[in-house]
């Protein structure tokens, strides 16, 4: 299979507990798509929202395509996502508790379609990050030693 990562989260692991992972489609425009084949993508501020029957992707900037002209599309426009309606329940029942959200991963081309990496997260305490940190430290001093 042929996959091709066009943009990450990168503190999505750092800020959260990542519970859950869900690969959803997205609906786009057909500039939006040339734009994210050009990697003109940003998931920085983005999160999912779910109504009880449907999923979107809430502030996932696409940049404008520069040879659309005037049949462009909002940057900042939110995008429905496709899942399965028993996913979508899932995601439903975790985000009415409390502290959990939704948030997408990464964004990567899939046989040739856009395809978005969602999870299901819980926010880390400030605690938790530091534990985090020191962890990861701590792996990287031992594959120092191990590689002298």
């Amino acid at each position: 299979m042929d996959i091709k990562i066009v943009a990450t989260n990168r503190k999505a692991s750092h800020e959260y507990f990542l519970l859950e992972r869900f690969e959803a489609g997205i609906v786009l425009q057909g500039s939006e798509i040339k734009s994210i084949r050009a990697g003109q993508i940003s998931l920085a501020e983005a999160y999912v929202r779910v109504d009880g029957e449907e999923a979107w992707l809430m502030d996932a900037h696409i940049a404008p395509y520069d040879h659309a002209g005037i049949f462009n599309h909002e940057p900042r426009r939110p995008r429905k996502l496709l899942l399965h309606k028993s996913e979508v329940r899932q995601l439903w029942d975790n985000v009415r508790q409390k502290g959990v959200t939704i948030i997408p991963l990464r964004v990567y081309l899939k046989e040739g379609r856009a395809k978005v990496e969602v999870a299901i997260a819980k926010g880390k305490k400030l605690y938790d990050k530091r534990e985090s940190i020191a962890k990861r430290d701590a792996e990287r001093d031992i594959e120092r030693n191990l590689r002298r």
